[in-house]
């Protein structure tokens, strides 16, 4: 019996929420990300060989690891009675609202789809990535699964109907990304925010979403700015992250447009004007969180466009 092909599959880091947009945008980062070795087989179960990078913290149990639930819910729905061998590279760091379960989950499923000859699209692949998020989150939202998947700026309205849009991106804006080095746990995250707020401030969370959208479709810089203000999740999250308030305004005194935090934090993301003021930002907010007494690493990128993909294969025997 013919072997199936080895895939090596890359699905990258996503900001979440981009400020106002708490569990309706997403942006996809070109790099860091995770990376999935996998070959299908004929056992019907899936194993996970090893992890690497992830010092030893995540269960190599299929049922309990994002990467695994994810393929485990592909398998049983288009390819009953297959079974997968994978290695889970780990190059986002946990907890650090990264995107980190859902890159994993992409990963697995984009090297799955590609070794069975790609029958779903990328946006068919979701609801399995949403599976693996409602276990490790305690929520299915798609705002890390969506732009890793698709690529670009990704807003969802209801990922369940299928409307998720890819919202243009002016050429030159880059998103600065810094992680310190602490971790925070997404599903407690969660449950600290508050089940109700005032009208006042959810009339003002609308209109700076809407207004983020235009921005992003006229390259409104200005707008753009007005706009990255999140007066819902960063007020109660942001508490969890030492130094933030410092962090936030070296940014905007850097020449950032906006920043916030990176999904539940406790990374912290900026929008810049170029590739030049993303780097001098970034050194700014590493410097503001050295000062809190954290390290940190910083990424600058521009927004990934094309989402998680096959990197390279390798026929098995």
């Amino acid at each position: 019996m013919a072997g199936y092909n080895t895939i090596r599959a890359f699905a990258p880091a996503t900001v979440a929420n981009v400020a106002c947009g708490f569990d309706v945008f997403g942006l996809a980062l070109e790099q860091p990300g995770d990376e999935v070795e996998l070959t299908l087989n004929h056992t019907g179960r899936v194993i996970i060989r090893a992890i690497t990078g992830d010092n030893g913290c995540l269960p190599a149990e299929a049922s309990r690891n994002t990467a695994g639930i994810a393929l485990l819910a592909m398998l049983q729905s288009v390819a009953s009675g297959l079974g997968a061998e994978l290695v889970l590279h780990k190059k986002l760091p946990l907890g650090s609202g990264m995107g980190s379960s859902a890159a994993s989950a992409v990963a697995a499923l984009v090297a799955a789809n590609a070794s069975l000859g790609n029958p779903l699209s990328p946006r068919e692949l979701i609801p399995f990535a949403l599976v693996a998020e409602q276990e490790a989150c305690g929520a299915a939202h798609a705002d890390n699964v969506a732009p890793a998947l698709l690529g670009g700026f990704v807003l969802i309205r209801d990922a369940q109907h299928g409307d998720m849009i890819n919202i243009p991106v002016p050429p030159d804006l880059r998103c600065v990304v810094v992680h310190p080095h602490i971790s925070i746990n997404t599903r407690q995250a969660r449950q600290a925010l508050r089940h109700y707020i005032r009208l006042s401030d959810a009339t003002r969370q609308w209109a700076n979403t809407a207004a983020l959208v235009a921005a992003m479709y006229e390259q409104n810089y200005e707008l753009l700015s007005r706009a990255l203000c999140d007066v819902v999740a960063e007020p109660v999250r942001s508490l969890f992250v030492p130094g933030f308030d410092r962090v936030k305004q070296a940014a905007l005194y850097a020449g950032a447009l906006g920043c916030s935090l990176s999904g539940s934090g406790p990374s912290m993301f900026a929008l810049c004007r170029s590739e030049e003021n993303g780097y001098q930002v970034c050194r700014a907010m590493q410097q503001a969180f050295h000062d809190a007494g954290l390290p940190s690493d910083g990424f600058v990128s521009a927004v990934n466009t094309t989402g998680a993909r096959v990197v390279n294969q390798e026929k098995t025997p």
